[in-house]
């Protein structure tokens, strides 16, 4: 692994680096700031000082702390929807394209009535019905998501499906789980991987799309995007409150994508 860096362009060790300081953010919240989540310690939208050193919000909360507990939720919730969508995601590509007839025709089907309908507008929708807890913002966006997911496993798993150590474990007598997680899934992993981290990318920015319109993760726990919205009147004043949080979000994802661009070039170099 330490090899791999080493040879790694210095986009990725960039990305890397970007990935690991949020990501440390987030497990050591509580241990790095130093005020509370929703603790008002000043005055509304108080300037750089030695006690607030990014200031402090609408509402006199530390925007420093906000930062932190902000990589916190939003960081978890995307990886907890990103993981849910690529196991059905995953497992239903996989299964389409083993079976085949008419089971892969049905997912295929509901596949595609999903995918008809604009994925903001749909979540916008069932999210005002529904609400929006953090439960059911998981579970509306990972079945969204899943579908890219379903499409791209369902492509590769078909390619490989009809290699000859594929046939030779279905002459074997394997069963058609056993073909799926230890001849297809292994081999299908390099661009599922990538894809992890471009579906992570848009999950995290529709996470932050749907609090700024106040359908995402709700108040009073810190988010990126409600954070822009809360405090973007500060604008006008010339404060610029939400520039930080802004700029996290696109930190995080210029991150991620300079080392999914990475893995993408060491799979395709591998192929060739």
């Amino acid at each position: 692994m330490l090899s791999v860096l080493k040879q790694s362009p210095l986009s990725a060790r960039i990305g890397i680096l970007i990935i690991i300081v949020n990501l440390s953010a987030m497990l050591l919240a509580p241990h790095i700031t130093p005020y509370g989540e929703t603790e008002l310690i000043g005055d509304v939208w108080a300037p750089i000082s030695s006690d607030h050193i990014l200031g402090t919000d609408q509402l006199g909360r530390d925007m420093f702390t906000r930062l932190i507990y902000g990589a916190r939720n939003t960081i978890s919730i995307a990886l907890a929807i990103v993981m849910l969508s690529f196991v059905v995601g995953c497992t239903c590509g996989l299964v389409a394209a083993t079976r085949g007839g008419w089971v892969d025709q049905v997912i295929g089907r509901v596949v595609d009535v999903i995918m008809a309908f604009p994925t903001l507008i749909f979540a916008l929708m069932v999210l005002s019905v529904a609400g929006t807890s953090t439960t059911t913002l998981i579970i509306v966006i990972a079945i969204l998501d899943s579908t890219r997911v379903f499409r791209l496993s369902r492509a590769v798993a078909m390619d490989i499906e009809v290699m000859d150590f594929v046939e030779v474990a279905r002459l074997r007598g394997e069963k058609s789980w056993w073909v799926m997680c230890c001849e297809i899934l292994p081999n299908a992993l390099p661009p599922l991987i990538a894809e992890f981290g471009l579906r992570f990318c848009f999950v995290f920015l529709f996470i932050s799309s749907l609090s700024f319109l106040g359908l995402g993760i709700q108040p009073p726990t810190a988010d990126w995007g409600a954070m822009v919205r809360e405090n973007a009147g500060a604008i006008s004043f010339g404060i610029y409150s939400p520039m930080f949080p802004a700029a996290a979000i696109a930190f995080l994802t210029i991150g991620v994508n300079l080392v999914v661009d990475w893995m993408l070039n060491r799979s395709s170099l591998l192929r060739n």
